[in-house]
């Protein structure tokens, strides 16, 4: 089975409540969380998870929040010789809109994006202002989406599983590494969600949903199958994934 590495490339912040990351918790607390772009190296396809911010803020204030570089699209993807036409899959954990504003610049890639989330985007509910359909009508229009509607391979080494924890079709990606089965959530969560603090073990709670969630009871259980199934868990928007360029860890020799 093919194996890959991971490269997480940090192309957008967000400034917000830290309850919107942990529900009933933590509430009133600013927070910053990096919004990633991860690049899946391996096998003959280059595959991207997510394409962020069309548009990110670069400063310095922001990169000491979450301890890494903001890059543009381009200036990410150059780092791994890469230019946005070179992209030949997309993978997208959900379609708010800071998770897929450059996917016109990739075009060349097929898009998995999964059919409650292409509803979704196109019907959102009041309460969930994240969706823009105008990031994703060129690929639409172009024919180039390939539509999820079931746990699938993408290709070998690479499958997603539906996971509507945060959103109605949310994708988690599975991906196969030299340091065992890593798994990239398709929800918003850091790894406090997986690995609450004492006062929340304390009351008996092993995962923390997300503070925007669809069903709150079934995501919690979905989160608890993630971290089981995960030897490397990978939280959507983890802070400190911005200082890493490889997961696993490159072996030193």
């Amino acid at each position: 089975m093919t194996q890959y590495k991971i490269h997480p490339i940090v192309v957008g912040t967000k400034i917000f409540d830290k309850g919107m990351m942990t529900y009933q918790h933590d509430y009133g607390k600013p927070y910053t969380i990096p919004i990633y772009a991860w690049y899946l190296e391996g096998g003959d396809k280059k595959i991207l998870v997510d394409t962020g911010e069309s548009h990110p803020i670069q400063s310095g204030e922001r990169e000491a929040a979450i301890g890494g570089k903001i890059h543009t699209f381009e200036e990410g993807l150059a780092l791994y010789g890469l230019t946005p036409a070179d992209i030949d899959i997309v993978i997208h954990t959900h379609l708010h809109n800071d998770h897929c504003e450059n996917d016109y610049k990739c075009e060349n890639a097929r898009f998995y994006i999964h059919a409650k989330e292409l509803s979704r985007i196109h019907d959102p509910h009041p309460l969930d202002f994240r969706y823009l359909e105008d990031y994703i009508e060129e690929v639409e229009e172009d024919g180039r989406i390939e539509v999820v509607d079931s746990d699938m391979e993408i290709v070998d080494g690479i499958s997603v599983m539906h996971t509507p924890v945060h959103t109605d079709g949310g994708l988690s990606v599975s991906v196969q590494t030299s340091g065992g089965l890593a798994i990239i959530t398709g929800f918003c969560v850091i790894m406090e969600n997986f690995y609450p603090p004492k006062e929340i073990l304390g009351m008996e709670m092993n995962v923390i949903p997300p503070g925007t969630h669809v069903d709150v009871y079934e995501a919690y259980d979905i989160m608890e199958k993630i971290k089981d199934a995960a030897d490397i868990l990978i939280p959507l928007h983890e802070p400190s994934f911005a200082a890493v360029s490889e997961i696993p860890a490159p072996v030193s020799s």
